[in-house]
């Protein structure tokens, strides 16, 4: 008999419990999966990266360009901030080359210090001076006049920018009612509400009919991947600087919110962009800041660019400069631009590439979560080998992953494969573990059942031997209690270490009994003799040794592997072998003799002293003692007799506990 797959045994009530936790578990770390902040939240967007890192297309953006104040600008025409009838000179030469819009990425709160105008200001109040300019133009005594004027006159709609203030108010800046008019579902949005704005000057703002806000939010690690599209200030709803530049290459000026099964979106003209309540779209860059196209401003200033790399595009026109310090960490590239960031927003609007995380994602994570729970704990119920459990929780694994995989791929739709794959990973560890507990109590159990049966086979072999020879009565329950003892006592004192483990000195105890089994081949007439043997029934009685040898070798022969009755049979043949070599069958001496015999015949030798036979009378305890003591480093091994003698309570003890039921013995006062 041996044991059944766990899973066979499994009882109904079990197989309920295995579900109800592994619904459990689905249920709240599905929960966990809609927290928005947090280790879940991380690990999310390591997800998310793979998949949009994967899928990026590596192909450059063709639908609009930056034209770059870069480091080369810079050291042509001068230090920032450049005087604004030079950026006016760049706004004038990029309208020149007719785009489709030009969104200015640069914020002019302040007025220009280099301007005419402002440098005589700054000598009447500081000095008393009246400064005057010959043959300076009416016109370019006021830079940011003049700017303001390019820009309502330039000929190309040009979109300025300003910024949202949430960590304080501040003091407002000049922002006109929003040219773009947003309405539709915008009930939909619970869009973030700025308390202040810092905008453009007054005589720059008057040039501009549209403006968009700048502003842009990283996650909570860091990363930029998401941009606000939309912000709401005092009541109206405001585009981002990338959006409103859309809008007006499409020479339109109204958006609608929308919905879908998906969630809200912003309808363009015939694009539809996806945003979440707060307004945030989340972007799929085509790969590293370089396959955004940027012109350089000092070539366009000096008629250096091809015209074509503007004509009909979406224009940005900003700085990338290192020393502004305008730079997002992004999946692709820990220094990205923000100029450039205008047109990943941009190109993304006009390709339809952003990704959306669905309003029904939550849902999703929390009705796979459960059903990969009440999978899991079904595959634990239904399949027996650890194996198989390995392979099914990992295909289990492997198909949220590529579900997740092939939604981000088809349909732009990200809902993280994490809480389910989490689900999976924590009740493969939570069952294997317990399985593994369950197997090895039921191991054990099992390993008892053949342990007492081996102790009944030897006991039962023991009895048939008793039967012969009644008068020893419960002689095999003392030797074996005695021979465990000598041992235990040898171990610790640092005998036979190696030897004497905790699992031989089990076996020795189980094996003890069987030491004269081999009784059963001698004749009634000897065995049972209550007179001195002559010389030739001594020779006879001698050969219970072998004859036990031998019917515990031929029952060992049946039984496969770790033979249990291997040790039973050494002791049986050995256990008459003498410390000096007189004893039988071989005469072996010392060490020759197997530890096992040695050990054996002083707990043998004192068991027969004290017990009645029918050759004798029991003996008293002291006297057998004695009769010992004079044999010591002739018949017993000197260390294994002295562990014997310091243990001399105790094996008197267990005489008493198992002695003989006849009134003669055994005798244990003094003589």
């Amino acid at each position: 008999m041996q044991p059944t797959g766990f899973s066979n045994r499994l009882s109904e009530k079990w197989r309920f419990w295995i579900l109800l936790l592994g619904l459990a578990v689905g249920a709240v770390l599905g929960f966990l999966g809609r927290m928005d902040s947090g280790l879940p939240v991380q690990w999310n967007y390591q997800f998310l990266d793979a998949y949009l890192k994967y899928s990026a297309s590596g192909k450059a953006a063709h639908n609009a360009v930056v034209v770059d104040i870069d480091d080369i600008s810079l050291s042509a025409a001068g230090q920032w901030p450049w005087p604004r009838y030079r950026i006016a000179a760049l706004i004038q030469a990029v309208a020149n080359a007719e785009p489709a819009a030009i969104g200015l990425d640069i914020l002019f709160s302040e007025p220009d210090r280099t301007s005419l105008k402002n440098i005589q200001s700054s000598f009447k109040r500081d000095f008393g001076l009246n400064l005057s300019f010959l043959g300076a133009p009416p016109g370019l005594s006021d830079n940011d006049g003049y700017l303001g004027q390019v820009l309502s006159g330039s000929g190309t709609d040009v979109v300025g920018a300003f910024y949202f203030y949430f960590d304080h108010s501040g003091k407002e800046g000049t922002l006109a009612p929003p040219a773009f008019h947003i309405s539709g579902r915008t009930d939909l949005l619970t869009l973030n509400d700025a308390p202040g704005v810092l905008g453009n000057i007054d005589e720059i703002a008057a040039g501009l009919k549209f403006s968009g806000f700048i502003n842009s939010q990283p996650d909570s690690d860091g990363m930029l991947r998401r941009m606000p599209l939309l912000i709401q200030y005092q009541g109206a709803l405001y585009p981002h600087l990338s959006l409103a530049t859309f809008m007006r290459s499409l020479g339109v000026d109204t958006a609608r919110i929308e919905a879908d099964g998906n969630g809200p979106v912003i309808h363009v003209g015939s694009h539809l962009i996806p945003i979440d309540k707060k307004g945030f779209a989340l972007l799929r860059f085509n790969g590293g800041p370089y396959l955004y196209s940027a012109v350089s401003a000092a070539d366009v200033l000096n008629g250096t660019f091809q015209r074509a790399d503007i004509k009909d595009k979406i224009v940005f026109v900003g700085s990338s400069a290192a020393a502004l310090n305008d730079l997002h960490s992004t999946i692709f590239d820990s220094q990205f631009p923000g100029l450039k960031m205008q047109v990943a927003v941009a190109d993304d609007i006009a390709s339809d590439g952003f990704v959306r995380e669905p309003l029904w994602s939550d849902t999703a994570v929390m009705l796979a979560s459960i059903a990969m729970g009440l999978l899991v704990s079904t595959l634990f119920i239904v399949l027996r080998g650890p194996i198989q459990l390995i392979v099914g929780s990992s295909a289990l694994a492997v198909l949220v992953f590529l579900g997740s995989a092939y939604l981000i791929h088809s349909a732009s739709i990200f809902v993280s494969p994490l809480m389910p794959m989490t689900v999976i990973a924590v009740l493969f560890a939570l069952f294997t573990t317990t399985r593994f507990a369950i197997e090895k109590r039921q191991a054990y159990a099992w390993f008892k059942m053949l342990a007492n049966a081996r102790q009944l086979v030897m006991e039962s072999m023991a009895a048939v031997a008793e039967t012969r020879h009644p008068e020893t009565g419960a002689h095999i329950k003392r030797t074996q209690n005695y021979v465990r003892a000598v041992a235990e006592k040898l171990r610790s004192d640092g005998h036979y270490t190696e030897i004497l483990t905790p699992e031989f000195i089990d076996l020795l105890f189980v094996s003890a009994p069987l030491h004269d089994i081999g009784k059963v081949g001698i004749p009634d007439n000897i065995l049972l003799k209550s007179d001195s043997l002559t010389p030739p029934e001594f020779e006879l009685m001698k050969k219970h040794a072998e004859y036990g040898r031998n019917i515990i070798c031929s029952a060992a022969q049946r039984i496969e592997g770790d033979n249990f009755l291997s040790l039973a049979g050494e002791i049986a043949f050995t256990h008459h072998e003498m410390w000096d070599g007189s004893g039988y069958p071989q005469g072996l001496a010392g060490q020759e003799i197997p530890l096992s015999g040695r050990i054996m015949i002083v707990a043998d030798v004192y068991d027969a002293l004290i017990n009645r036979r029918c050759y004798k009378d029991a003996f008293a305890h002291e006297y057998s003692i004695e009769l010992m003591r004079k044999s010591r480093a002739t018949m017993f091994d000197p260390v294994i007799f002295d562990a014997f003698l310091s243990i001399e309570r105790n094996i008197r003890e267990i005489a008493l506990t198992y002695q003989d039921l006849e009134k003669s013995g055994p005798v244990l006062g003094d003589r």
